[in-house]
C-alpha cells in the first residue's frame, strides 16, 4: 500500500512539474534537445524519416510550450506560513457550506486549513489542541481535532483514506502540547 501511495505521489509531482519554473525550463530544454537529436541523428545514421518527423514535432512543442504557471504553490505557502507539514486529501465542511477539498498546514504555533485557492477556512492554535483522533467511518476515515470548546472533523475517502488520516493524526500529535510529568514530592531531610 505504501509503494502504491509513493507512486501516486510521484505522478502528482510529475503532473505539477509546471509549477516549478526551473524544473519546467529544464523539461522544455531537454524536450527540445531530444527532438533536435531525433531530427539530426536518424537522418545522418540510418536515414529514417519517421524519427525525424517525431523529433521535429518534439522540438516544435518544446518551443511552443508556455512558461511556468505563475501563482502560489503549496510549498511556497508552507514557507510563508512556517508550516512543518502539509497534508492533502481531506474534505472539510465549514458550517452549512458544501464540503470542500482542503490542505492542512501544520505549524509549530498554528494549524491552517486552506482551500484550493489557499484561502484560510480555519486556524487552530496548536497550543490549545486537547485531542486528535483518526477513526474509520462508513466508506472512509474521519480525523477529529478538539481544542478549547470546539471540535472539527475532516473526512478522507478513497483508496488512501486510512493512510492519509493516520499520517495527519501523527503529524498533528507532533505539535500538540504534552503534559509534563509531575515529579513526586520529596520529604525534607529532618522530617
Amino acid at each position: 500500500m505504501n509503494v502504491l501511495f509513493a507512486l501516486a505521489q510521484l505522478m502528482h509531482n510529475l503532473l505539477h512539474l509546471r509549477r516549478n519554473p526551473r524544473s519546467w525550463l529544464v523539461f522544455r530544454v531537454a524536450l527540445g534537445f531530444a527532438g533536435a537529436a531525433l531530427v539530426i541523428l536518424p537522418l545522418s545514421l540510418w536515414n529514417s524519416w519517421t524519427a525525424g518527423i517525431v523529433g521535429l514535432a518534439m522540438f516544435t512543442v518544446a518551443i511552443l510550450l508556455p512558461s511556468a504557471k505563475p501563482g502560489t504553490s503549496a510549498d511556497g505557502k508552507a514557507r510563508e506560513l512556517g508550516a512543518l507539514f502539509v497534508m492533502n486529501g481531506a474534505k472539510y465542511q465549514p458550517g452549512n457550506a458544501p464540503a470542500a477539498a482542503v490542505q492542512i498546514f501544520v505549524g509549530a504555533e498554528n494549524i491552517w486549513v486552506l482551500d484550493s485557492r489557499f484561502q484560510p477556512l480555519l486556524v487552530i492554535p496548536a497550543s490549545q489542541i486537547s485531542s486528535v483522533g483518526a477513526e474509520e467511518s462508513a466508506g472512509g476515515w474521519n480525523l477529529q481535532i478538539r481544542w478549547l470548546d470546539r471540535t472539527t472533523e475532516f473526512s478522507y475517502r478513497g483508496i488512501f483514506a486510512e493512510l492519509l488520516a493516520l499520517r495527519a493524526e501523527i503529524s498533528l500529535r507532533a505539535v500538540m502540547p504534552t503534559a509534563l510529568p509531575v515529579a513526586p514530592k520529596r520529604r525534607a531531610a529532618g522530617a
